[in-house]
């Protein structure tokens, strides 16, 4: 009880403390831009050539904002980084690929301008929650997408996925219609396996595990997941053990007594156990 009392009046003191930052939104990083293809930037009032972190939300790839960044933006720009949160258009008024390239596209701009704000467009670290986790990875380890903007790994400090279920679709969608089925339940209507364009193929194609290898560059990991849930729990391992078999440096954490929501929501709260680990995973990046 103690304990609790003591980073409850630690977290109220760290969110009443003024930080001084700026806030540019709804920046569009396409001509034309849809509504969707915008990105907020975050900065602190003074610095230049800081490292840049670029954040995807979540929303099953359906809805979120960038908006819903909670205090992330101050911790960040707190510790000296420009913070970048960017929309993209959503499922079901896009297919899976073209959402994808949009935050692929999103990046891209951000390399390309973020000089303009402070930034340094050689040290990006990508970020994403839920469904913006299998984003993060897949655009740090499938190459294609991030080098038809002219972006290559190398710009890339590190990429933290928080609490995805879709690194390996065949696997997760197998586990979960096995689930319904053997329970006498229907399958979903819009699940995994027509999100992502009800062809194997394509599963295969969006799957972070299938495009991991030795050699491509591919940046250092933190995966940060919920220990408690069976599902995100064996994604995390699965997209881990396949970066650490081609050499890939790479920590997978799974958090203790908090849910999907709480785990993304406690990123810079003091005493927070994935903070803590995230803080040592920034250290010289």
């Amino acid at each position: 009880m103690r304990t609790a009392m003591r980073t409850a009046l630690a977290f109220l003191l760290f969110v009443s403390v003024a930080h001084a930052q700026e806030l540019k939104s709804n920046i569009p990083y396409a001509k034309p831009a849809h509504e969707r293809q915008v990105l907020d930037i975050y900065t602190p009032q003074e610095g230049e050539n800081l490292p840049v972190v670029f954040w995807i939300h979540g929303g099953g790839w359906q809805t979120g904002d960038k908006t819903s960044v909670q205090i992330k933006p101050r911790v960040f720009t707190e510790r000296g980084y420009v913070f970048v949160s960017t929309n993209y258009r959503l499922l079901p008024h896009v297919e899976m690929g073209v959402l994808i390239r949009d935050v692929a596209k999103s990046l891209g701009w951000v390399h390309k301008n973020i000089g303009k704000h402070g930034g340094d467009p050689r040290r990006i670290l990508v970020m994403g929650h839920s469904a913006g986790a299998q984003l993060a990875a897949l655009l740090c380890i499938d190459e294609r997408y991030l080098s038809a903007e002219g972006v290559s790994f190398d710009v890339l400090k590190g990429c933290v996925p928080v609490d995805g279920d879709t690194y390996d679709l065949p696997a997760m969608i197998m586990t979960a219609e096995f689930r319904q089925t053997v329970h006498g339940l229907p399958l979903p209507k819009f699940g995994h396996r027509v999100k992502f364009g009800n062809d194997p193929r394509k599963h295969i194609d969006f799957s972070a595990v299938t495009h991991v290898a030795k050699g491509k560059g591919i940046p250092p990991f933190l995966i940060l997941h919920v220990g408690g849930h069976a599902d995100v729990t064996a994604q995390a391992r699965r997209l881990g053990n396949a970066l650490r078999e081609s050499q890939i440096p790479v920590k997978v954490f799974g958090a203790r007594e908090t849910t999907h929501n709480k785990l993304n929501a406690n990123l810079g709260v003091p005493d927070d156990p994935a903070t803590q680990e995230l803080y040592k995973f920034l250290k010289g990046k």
